[in-house]
């Protein structure tokens, strides 16, 4: 069935829904249309199209249709927008009132043999937790997109990627994944890598992707007020030859979570920055954030270790594989956070010890049955005696 639809677009899978046709849903809708599918759609504000027929019901909408895209927005309350201060302001979610109701709506008039696909922001969690729950007639997937105002429909069709998000994640087990996958090989130019993961990985990657642009500016911004503050520094001298550092900067290096940050150089040099951020009086402090978060990272890891035990043996003290140096460390916080919750160090590996913690991705490990084996990397070889740290559960 997955061949015959991606090799011929007038058979199952051709009719498509919109529900939500706003600044995203309505140039997709059309976007797909110039594509030659058949694509109808609904709006609670009166909407007009050359190209998608608009209904005049959500019911007239999803009844016939093969797949429907909800693209309902996900406000937050006036003033969150950031167009105003908002640091100041109590945390708040986005809104789901608005979604919520339209999922459930669909899920009333939705067959098993429909897909129902969600591409409205939401943060890490919700789908499972709050939109998932209204679904019990159809299939549902989560699907964001990478878009930008001004070129939305020029995004969609040649999107970075595409995120699809199941229930459990696994692609082979549901072929309305398949299904979207292929929809996309047709409607996409340039054929994009598609990423399958579960709701929360999906959800995952597209707001992580959009917050690792806010902390790229927010970072070149600060170069910028520190060569204001300072003098003699032109902030696009410093920012351009940083762009061209595609060792490390720009490229896949530094993108697998694990041990925290180490070394001679990167711990003092942000704690170094914190005092000038104040010399200068920039008003701000990123460098006391990442700090923070640096030193929080090591104690939430210290709290998983210790939920298998309390003596623990750390297989190195050293910063770096190879470079037996402790400078900076991330194994010696660590192990700081160890002993603060109540666990002991290890002297020697010869000691009868609960819980042995890979610091480094090449250390080899030689356990017996009783120990625990917590590897940050998870990489070690799967064992009945390894533990993975949470990032994967």
């Amino acid at each position: 069935m997955l061949e015959q639809f991606f090799n011929n677009r007038n058979v199952y899978g051709t009719k498509i829904g919109f529900i939500g046709l706003g600044k995203l849903g309505m140039p997709c809708a059309e976007a797909v249309a110039d594509k030659g599918f058949d694509v109808t759609g609904y709006d609670v504000v009166d909407k007009t199209s050359t190209k998608i027929a608009i209904k005049n019901s959500l019911q007239s909408v999803v009844e016939d249709r093969d797949i429907v895209f909800v693209a309902t927005p996900t406000p937050h309350e006036d003033g969150y927008d950031g167009r105003t201060p908002t640091s100041h302001l109590p945390v708040k979610d986005f809104n789901y009132t608005a979604v919520k109701e339209v999922l459930s709506k669909c899920n009333k008039y939705m067959k098993p043999e429909q897909t129902l696909v969600l591409i409205s922001t939401v943060l890490p969690g919700t789908t499972r937790r709050e939109l998932s729950p209204l679904i019990t007639n159809t299939c549902l997937l989560y699907n964001p997109y990478l878009i930008a105002m001004g070129t939305v429909a020029e995004d969609m069709i040649n999107p970075e990627m595409v995120m699809i998000g199941t229930k459990n994640g696994t692609i082979e087990t549901s072929w309305k994944a398949q299904q979207l996958e292929a929809f996309y090989n047709q409607v996409c130019d340039n054929y994009p890598r598609v990423e399958f993961g579960t709701w929360e990985e999906a959800e995952s990657i597209k707001i992580f992707y959009n917050t690792f642009l806010s902390n790229k500016i927010a970072m070149v911004n600060t170069i910028q007020d520190i060569a204001h503050k300072l003098g003699n520094c032109d902030v696009d001298v410093v920012t351009q030859a940083l762009a061209k550092s595609t060792m490390r900067i720009t490229s896949s290096a530094y993108m697998k979570a694990g041990m925290g940050d180490g070394g001679a150089c990167h711990p003092r040099d942000n704690i170094a920055l914190r005092w000038l951020a104040k010399e200068l009086d920039l008003g701000y402090d990123m460098f006391e954030s990442i700090m923070t978060a640096r030193e929080k990272q090591a104690e939430n890891m210290a709290k998983a270790i210790l939920e298998y035990g309390k003596n623990i043996y750390f297989t190195s003290d050293s910063y770096k594989p190879e470079v037996n140096m402790p400078d900076g460390s991330s194994s010696i916080l660590l192990q700081h956070f160890v002993v603060k919750h109540g666990g002991q160090i290890a002297n020697g590996i010869d000691t009868p010890v609960e819980v042995i913690v890979r610091i480094h991705e090449t250390d080899q490990i030689s356990a017996d049955e009783n120990t625990i084996i917590f590897d940050p990397w998870r990489t070690y070889p799967m064992a009945d005696n390894v533990v993975y740290y949470a990032g994967r559960k």
